[in-house]
């Protein structure tokens, strides 16, 4: 098949959990399939990133966006009851760009990422899926819940828009994904059609531990109790950052007073690097910012952990550290999606004082250790490697062509 994939990100570097996504599902489909790939971004894209994605795609089309459009098209969204991000991807020149590359490529599908790209695809005559990726509107929900005044506010005007966005998609594409069940029934879709699940999954050649990598770990880092990485430009990362600092640490620092936190990720907001100075002693909280390979951050740890209180969708990072025999502790939202057994492939805790709990007992037992990590790692070999995650995919899209 020739197959059209419309991002609103260029898919290289992998920091982000769209990105990542996307990358992996192209590096599959290329394959068997002729990929085509469209992409607009807000910032340069290097021609070493173009270069990374060259070996998959047979064609590749970037748009830049002016901010200052963007801008401007955020403000026109808003007056007309529309979804403020969907207007900041939606200019006229993506749409045209978008369309004329159809027009050349002339493919079988067209497989488009998120609400945001829905505007560029919407007319284009060719058989359609869009992959959710998450529930955008339950996210922007979960964080207006933690917000107040003025961002409180936008962020409720953009559930609603996005709820009825995401209702709209059923009636423009022939097929959508989504990344779990939980992100599917957040979707208002009940008596309107079907959302096929397609998972994430983890590049197991990648990150998996070894002892060169944990040599180069302990030279380049050195060693960490603790570990919690992600993307820390991204709200559910910030505040996921802060809680375990500020909250859940303290009350481990009790009973395991040398234990030590990395809070490694690309990005870091002033409230994420700030966060070394607010320990009890500023050697117990290191922010690394953005890492040349994150594995290393995993490698230099004894657990992992991963206290999400807002935010959707699949933690790549649980299953990262996962596949790279690192014991974890997170919470019930961020199982939801991953749907592992508390006790068996990791530990779920909803409060500071559960959180603290379970990473008292993991510091304090190589066996309990040991166990989680080898019960965890067996997990996600056996549910969520990319090759059966993109089949799934493609089964989607041979029954859209073929209608």
């Amino acid at each position: 098949m020739k197959i059209l994939v419309v991002l609103p990100r260029f898919p290289w570097p992998l920091e982000k959990g769209d990105k990542l996504r996307a990358y992996h599902q192209i590096v599959e489909l290329s394959k068997r399939h002729e990929i085509f790939l469209f992409a607009v971004s807000h910032c340069r894209v290097e021609p070493e990133q173009v270069k990374a994605l060259e070996p998959f795609c047979r064609q590749i089309r970037v748009v830049h966006l002016n901010r200052f459009v963007c801008g401007f098209n955020i403000l026109r969204n808003w007056l007309s009851s529309k979804s403020l991000q969907m207007g900041y991807w939606n200019t006229k020149r993506s749409k045209r760009a978008c369309r004329s590359f159809a027009r050349e490529v002339r493919p079988d599908v067209v497989y488009s990422q998120m609400v945001r790209t829905m505007p560029l695809v919407a007319r284009l005559p060719y058989p359609k899926v869009m992959d959710f990726q998450d529930a955008l509107s339950m996210n922007t929900e979960r964080r207006m819940e933690h917000s107040r005044g003025l961002w409180h506010y936008l962020l409720h005007f953009e559930f609603k828009m996005l709820r009825s966005s995401e209702y709209k998609a059923f009636s423009i594409f022939d097929a959508l994904t989504i990344i779990s069940e939980v992100d599917s029934e957040a979707i208002p879709h009940k008596k309107n059609g079907e959302i096929h699940l397609v998972p994430n999954g983890v590049d197991f050649e990648h990150f998996k531990m070894s002892d060169e990598l944990k040599v180069k770990a302990s030279e380049t880092l050195g060693h960490f109790s603790i570990v919690f990485c992600g993307n820390m430009s991204y709200a559910p990362n910030v505040d996921a950052a802060r809680y375990l600092v500020e909250e859940v640490m303290p009350l481990v620092w009790e009973y395991c007073p040398y234990a030590t936190v990395l809070i490694a990720g690309a990005d870091p907001k002033p409230a994420v690097r700030a966060l070394a100075s607010k320990a009890q002693k500023p050697e117990k909280v290191t922010v690394s910012g953005r890492m040349p390979d994150i594995r290393e951050a995993y490698a230099s740890s004894q657990l992992f952990v991963a206290p999400m209180r807002i935010g959707s969708g699949l933690q790549n990072k649980l299953l990262e550290a996962m596949a790279m025999q690192k014991p974890c502790v997170t919470t019930s939202l961020a199982n939801a999606a991953l749907g592992a057994t508390s006790g068996d492939q990791l530990f779920v805790g909803d409060s500071e004082e559960d959180l603290a709990y379970w990473i008292c007992l993991l510091l304090g037992s190589e066996d309990v250790r040991t166990r989680i990590a080898e019960e965890g790692n067996r997990f996600v070999h056996e549910r969520y490697s990319w090759a059966s995650a993109v089949q799934k995919l493609e089964k989607v899209f041979y029954a859209v062509v073929s209608k």
